[in-house]
């Protein structure tokens, strides 16, 4: 369980963030209704194409985190995503990590010899694409008013999912910042329907 102190609440450009002493940038889940569309991007390990729509079939819910190899507030998240991972997979949940402004051998020395626990695409591999991701898009369409969004959570519901077409999804539930591992639990338990341990 997380446990940080003297925690701020602050309203940046009409989108709620929630920060912590320690260079940490938790923020809350919040569901949101946007147009949230497919996409198709290269593996980082063998670079062949993994499109969203097709990935998300026969899973129960679906994280995508979008990263920065070189984000500090994503160095915090990833041993509690490695942690969330592992214990719900098994129940359905899918993680697939979206690889932002950093050059591909950099993001495979993060994960180290056994690379990633869970699939990771590369969107950007350059810090100067900042402006014309997807990824940057789509936060300014949810009201993330940071700069890189690194890291920034969508979870989808595969059962909603349109079956073609550009838009993939329009319910989503968005994380602009860290997870906050014992209320994404929480979530994840409920979308789930795994009992608390």
């Amino acid at each position: 369980m997380l446990r940080f102190f003297a925690l701020a609440a602050l309203s940046l450009g009409g989108a709620f963030s929630v920060l912590a002493q320690g260079g940490h940038e938790y923020a809350p889940l919040q569901e949101k209704t946007v147009d949230y569309k497919d996409w198709t991007f290269k593996s980082l390990t063998d670079d062949a194409p993994v499109n969203l729509r097709e990935w998300a079939g026969g899973k129960r819910l679906v994280l995508i985190v979008y990263f920065a190899e070189w984000c500090p507030n994503w160095r915090n998240e990833a041993p509690v995503l490695a942690r969330l991972y592992k214990k719900y997979a098994p129940s359905g949940l899918g993680v697939i990590a979206v690889s932002e402004y950093a050059a591909r051998d950099d993001v495979r020395k993060f994960f180290g010899k056994e690379g990633p626990p869970y699939m990771v695409v590369v969107e950007s591999d350059d810090r100067a694409a900042r402006d014309k991701t997807t990824h940057f898009a789509f936060r300014q369409a949810c009201g993330d008013a940071r700069k890189w969004g690194s890291p920034y959570n969508v979870f989808l519901d595969p059962a909603t999912l349109t079956a073609d077409g550009e838009v993939l999804a329009r319910r989503i539930w968005v994380v602009n910042g860290e997870l906050i591992e014992d209320k994404i639990e929480e979530f994840l338990r409920e979308r789930l329907g795994v009992k608390e341990q």
